[in-house]
């Protein structure tokens, strides 16, 4: 699970906006922000370069026992 939707929202950057600087569909940038489709590792580390946060920021951490 990701938090990209929380982070564009708290920086104010649109999901169009990461579509067009990651060279991804708006659907597929969507999916991403809604958890309904997950980046692979080179994307979302380039997806955290491009909104200036650690990857770690991107996360839901799991809690599996």
């Amino acid at each position: 699970m990701n938090r990209i939707k929380e982070v564009l929202k708290n920086k104010g950057i649109s999901q169009t906006w990461l579509a067009d600087q990651t060279d991804k569909s708006y659907t597929t940038i969507n999916e991403y922000a809604r958890n309904k489709r997950q980046p692979s590792l080179e994307d979302l580390y380039k997806i955290a370069e491009i909104l200036n946060v650690q990857v770690s920021e991107l996360l839901i951490e799991r809690n599996d026992r």
